[in-house]
């Protein structure tokens, strides 16, 4: 007797594996899980897929075909930004995915999938710059990049929007960052030198060192002895200032959690109303992370990998931080209600954080400048 297998079911394994990874990430998600959330054994499911890698890969690669077939026939921004909606709302794990779990693929399907993407933008530009004729190259490609950013924010949402109000959201802020004016925009001060640290500065030396090593190649990636190296000392020497490799990224999460919540809280605090303290936690966010693009990397890419205390504590920041956006948005707009407050401050997390890490894009002298503009764009202030 043959055995037909129900129609669709690879599909429906690429939507339960890339929620699995979007919810709890890469690393925390067994093929067994996937297989119980499909309702299936592990063994038939290795009929469908080698591993868990291939899954991933399929999965990004799922959303990213259906972004590109949204695309390609649009011949105005407005279907620009409904095409972006649409995906955004009904492939919502692929931001993450994207952003977060891609950099797990082999380096080839890496690459790969950032041809795909610029291939995207490229389309994008053209449609762009035969509506805004006057802009420079590098400045529609900023506005096509961030434009996606601001869309994939939408998948760090901790629960889905409702559909149709999401995707008009999402295709006005889509408008207001392809309008946005980048002229004039002006390069910001030279970034100070730090000096050398001295020998009892070692432990910062290894908490930055960690920050720009698990970000730019990720966690398990990252050797004691190529922390050790970067600083200067061997990498048993590690262990003389934190217990494990998981709390050396424990503590330098902690650190620059710390630094940002100084620096933005700080700035929202000493101004006066609403309005001009949502503009100074602006600010200071763009500032910040313009000196601080690794770790906004690693926060991003690396938060799973912590133990589950230190897990919690990093979720239990980021709820907290967005919450005082929320409300500032909610001062400054009264109208506007918490659902949507949150895809917007979302949007301005994921254009920035994204704006400063996005090369050559990263390399502009006025990207703080443009960045601000942005921001207000997506938060509806201009």
């Amino acid at each position: 007797m043959v055995v037909r297998r129900p129609p669709g079911r690879r599909a429906q394994i690429l939507a339960v594996a890339a929620d699995r990874f979007h919810r709890s990430g890469y690393h925390q998600v067994s093929m067994t899980e996937v297989a119980a959330g499909v309702g299936i054994t592990a063994p038939a499911l290795y009929r469908h897929f080698r591993g868990k890698p291939e899954l991933l890969d399929r999965a990004v690669r799922l959303g990213l075909d259906a972004l590109a077939e949204g695309l390609r026939p649009a011949r105005t921004t407005a279907e620009l930004g409904t095409a972006l909606a649409a995906v955004a709302v009904h492939h919502r794990p692929l931001g993450t995915l994207v952003q977060r779990d891609a950099r797990l693929l082999p380096p080839a399907r890496r690459a790969a999938l950032r041809r795909e993407l610029r291939a995207d933008v490229a389309l994008m530009v053209a449609v762009l710059r035969a509506e805004r004729p006057e802009l420079a190259t590098g400045d529609a490609e900023l506005l096509c990049w961030s434009a996606l950013s601001a869309c994939a924010g939408l998948s760090y949402q901790s629960a889905a929007p409702q559909p149709r109000r999401a995707e008009a959201l999402l295709r006005e802020m889509v408008a207001a960052v392809l309008g946005a004016c980048l002229e004039g925009a002006v390069a910001g001060p030279a970034a100070v030198p730090v000096p050398e640290p001295g020998p009892r500065a070692r432990r910062e030396e290894l908490l930055a060192a960690a920050v720009r090593l698990f970000h730019q190649r990720g966690f398990d990636n990252v050797s004691t002895d190529q922390l050790g190296a970067a600083v200067g000392i061997s990498g048993p020497s590690v262990y003389r200032h934190f217990d494990s490799k998981a709390g050396l990224l424990a503590a330098s999460l902690v650190r620059s959690r710390e630094r940002l919540r100084h620096e933005v809280d700080g700035a929202i605090a000493a101004a006066s109303g609403p309005g001009a303290a949502l503009e100074a936690g602006l600010g200071a966010y763009v500032g910040f992370a313009l000196r601080n693009g690794d770790y906004l990397g690693a926060m991003l890419s690396e938060t799973e990998r912590l133990a589950p205390p230190d897990r919690r504590a990093a979720v239990d920041f980021r709820r907290d931080f967005l919450r005082t956006w929320v409300g500032l948005l909610r001062q400054v707009h009264p109208t506007c209600d918490a659902a949507t407050a949150r895809i917007r401050v979302h949007a301005l997390f994921a254009l920035v954080n994204d704006g400063v890490r996005n090369r050559p894009h990263s390399a502009r002298p006025d990207l703080g400048d443009c960045l601000l503009r942005l921001g207000r764009a997506v938060l509806g202030l201009s």
